[in-house]
């Protein structure tokens, strides 16, 4: 006998089990389920005008931020907040990029030292600092390569490169021979710090520079291991030879005298040569109230009693000035950078480029995406889609007036906001920003 396989099984109503008297549920009868809101780790900041840092700016903007990198940014119609983000008003704010300052002095000898240098500037809004030149030794290179919270990016050259100076820092190297030169550099080549400095001054007569014939060679070198570098310099003729050495960037602007035709020409022909113009103030007395969260009351009475008008500040300020304004008129690529360790001197610096003759909208290009080019630094500098999450969240616009990059309402540092009421109470005795 044949047992008939793999035939359909007949269908069986609901009519028929009932009539036959089996229990029946209907599947649809079951109650639905309460949905679960969707978990999130997102953050969106609405309702800001964003400063992109390219020279863009957002009115009413979103911006994303999830595990401390940008997500979106863009006009709120046209950003989707991801469903159970926390959302934080910023309406009448405005937003920037964090400042990157490409040339300071921090104290690295000691790690707790360099920590709150760099905490100072992430209170006033800086991001990333790169050390020109001193940032030598075990503790810089560590933090370099372990970011610490609530403080800038840390970045160090290592040992710069300069003529003998006796009496001065023996911190760099000092080279008197084409072999020296190019045995630096290759010393510096493995530490991965991408940018070499090199001093180019006779300290007002006090020392032989370093020539041609000794900065060419460390140029050469630079370039061979991959390496740009960058100048301080002070006269016009110094930077006219740099130049024509192939110089990669100039951490000073031109001091001794107005710049001429010839030099404007050679910066055309070197379109991607990068002017760090670090003005050296402007001379005039200023109030400085609005560093209370930071320095003393005594401290802070003393500095206010030293600001008053010096005329010789005034000249060589007006020197520089000029220079940089016209330069910038050229299409010079303009970068940052201070030349100290005083947290709060980008927003001196900023105030200073503007009284220079550049408009408030370039200097915060300068400041932000110029700067992070110059440091190779992919993930800063501008307020996009993927980068990091650096920014500055303000009362007013320093588009209208630059000072307002002083007004800070917080500061966020990867992602994170940076506890900058904790560190003011640490500085000034429980003072407020």
């Amino acid at each position: 006998m044949h047992r008939l396989k793999n035939l359909p099984r007949p269908a069986v109503s609901v009519a028929a089990l009932m009539a036959l008297g089996l229990p029946f549920v209907a599947a649809c009868a079951a109650p639905e389920p309460e949905s679960t809101p969707v978990a999130s780790t997102a953050i969106a900041y609405e309702g800001a005008r964003v400063i992109v840092g390219n020279g863009d700016v957002i009115e009413n903007a979103t911006i994303v931020v999830d595990n401390a990198n940008l997500v979106a940014v863009g006009g709120t119609e046209a950003v989707e907040v991801p469903a159970g983000a926390a959302r934080v008003d910023l309406a009448g704010r405005t937003v920037m990029p964090a400042i990157i300052d490409t040339h300071v002095h921090l104290r690295s000898e000691n790690r707790e030292e360099l920590v709150e240098d760099l905490q100072r500037k992430a209170y006033y809004g800086v991001g990333a600092v790169l050390s020109l030149g001193r940032g030598i030794g075990d503790v810089a290179y560590q933090v370099r390569d372990n970011m610490v919270p609530n403080a800038a990016r840390y970045l160090t050259v290592g040992r710069g490169i300069t003529a003998p100076e006796p009496g001065r820092t023996e911190v760099p190297y000092w080279i008197t021979t084409e072999e020296e030169a190019r045995s630096a550099v290759q010393e510096l080549a493995p530490e991965n710090n991408g940018i070499v400095k090199i001093w180019v001054d006779d300290r007002g007569g006090q020392f032989d520079k370093l020539s041609p014939e000794l900065y060419g060679p460390v140029i050469d070198e630079a370039h061979q291991h991959g390496l740009r570098v960058t100048a301080h310099v002070f006269t016009l003729e110094d930077a006219k030879g740099l130049l024509a050495a192939g110089l990669d960037a100039f951490a000073h602007g031109i001091r001794d005298m107005d710049v001429d035709e010839e030099v404007v020409a050679m910066f055309r022909e070197r379109p991607d040569v990068v002017l760090v113009p670090n003005l050296p103030g402007s001379g005039v007395a200023a109030d400085l109230s609005w560093l209370s969260g930071t320095i003393p009351p005594d401290q802070l009475a003393q500095m206010q009693e030293r600001s008053v008008d010096r005329p010789a500040a005034q000249e060589a300020f007006g020197i520089q000035a000029r220079n940089l304004a016209r330069l910038h008129a050229e299409g010079v690529t303009i970068g940052f950078g201070t030349d100290g360790g005083a947290g709060w001197s980008p927003h001196a610096e900023m105030e200073d480029m503007v009284l220079a003759g550049m408009p408030a909208a370039d200097v915060l290009v300068a400041a932000t995406q110029n700067s992070a080019a110059l440091l190779d630094l992919d993930d800063m500098g501008t307020l996009e889609a993927g980068k990091s999450a650096d920014f500055v969240v303000l009362e007013a616009n320093p588009i209208d007036d630059i000072t307002n990059t002083r007004r800070i309402v917080d500061v966020y540092l990867r992602g994170d906001r940076v506890d900058r009421e904790t560190l003011s109470a640490g500085w000034v005795g429980g003072a407020t920003p």
